[in-house]
């Protein structure tokens, strides 16, 4: 791997994982639009180190407050710390048990620039409904255990490829009428325990083919996701608190779009001009 190709792709995995439209379409799509070799699950751990860097540093207040908060549950205690580390650790849930029936018996099989297409342009099209039909009342304080549980079970719908776990736990957050940067919020925290299980996973399944042999360059990308995707969170949150998600559906459309042309379209036309 590249310098070029180690620097494109951490700053794509970093800058992507927290905004509504999907790391996971973007890491796909652009070793194949660039004619890449797919950069390997060490690669894919070492950039998601750095994100859940990234997004601890940021939100460490509400990091450490969660922390606090597993403590007195452990002891029965009900505080705002408890209450919301009970709420995370029951909007991950589904997401782990499906998750790991996906690894298991799934596989790359949803790993299809075509699914990517419909999906990026269908959850973008329930993102902006979300958006507009939303209300804006609740805040995170106003999160229970019930629409704890709707935000996880939806976040499910993020192991297709192309649907976005910020964007989709973000969009269900809305419809509950959760105000944008608190939706956006929830949904950052949500990302720390999900983006351990994937860590997890795929570093035992690196252990067992004993590859666990992390370079400078791979330290490298650590620290650029971690930059890019502090960037990120910053712009995120500072966006959202004053406009709307349209920006990122319209890029959605645009991206989907694009990518229709080109599987039904752009190879008959390029074949076409050739001849």
């Amino acid at each position: 791997m590249t310098l070029l190709h180690l620097f494109v792709l951490a700053l794509v995995q970093a800058s992507t994982e927290f905004l509504p439209i999907s790391s996971s379409a973007h890491l796909i799509l652009l070793p194949r639009v660039l004619d890449w070799s797919d950069q390997g699950l060490l690669f894919d751990i070492a950039v998601h180190v750095g994100t859940l860097f990234a997004v601890i540093a940021y939100f460490y207040r509400d990091v450490g407050m969660v922390i606090v908060g597993t403590g007195q549950l452990a002891t029965g205690r009900s505080t705002p710390g408890s209450r919301l580390a009970l709420q995370l650790l029951i909007a991950t849930i589904p997401l782990l048990i499906v998750g790991l029936f996906i690894y298991e018996y799934v596989g790359d099989a949803l790993r299809s620039v075509e699914l990517i297409a419909w999906t990026t342009i269908g959850f973008g099209a329930l993102l902006y409904l979300a958006d507009k039909v939303g209300m804006t009342v609740n805040r995170l304080e106003h999160m229970n255990l019930p629409r704890a549980l709707i935000i996880g079970v939806a976040q499910v719908l993020a192991l297709i490829p192309g649907t976005s776990r910020a964007g989709i736990t973000m969009t269900a957050a809305r419809f509950l009428g959760f105000e944008r940067a608190e939706a956006a919020r929830f949904s950052m925290l949500l990302s720390i325990p999900a983006i351990l299980a994937a860590g997890t996973v795929a570093g035992m399944e690196v252990y067992e083919r004993g590859e666990m042999d992390f370079t400078i360059s791979l330290l490298i990308a650590a620290g650029l996701a971690f930059v890019g995707a502090l960037i990120a969170i910053a712009l995120m949150m500072a966006w959202v608190r004053h406009a709307t998600f349209t920006p990122f559906v319209f890029y959605r459309f645009a991206l989907g779009g694009a990518l229709l042309w080109w599987i039904y379209g752009g190879e008959a036309f390029f074949m076409g001009t050739a001849s």
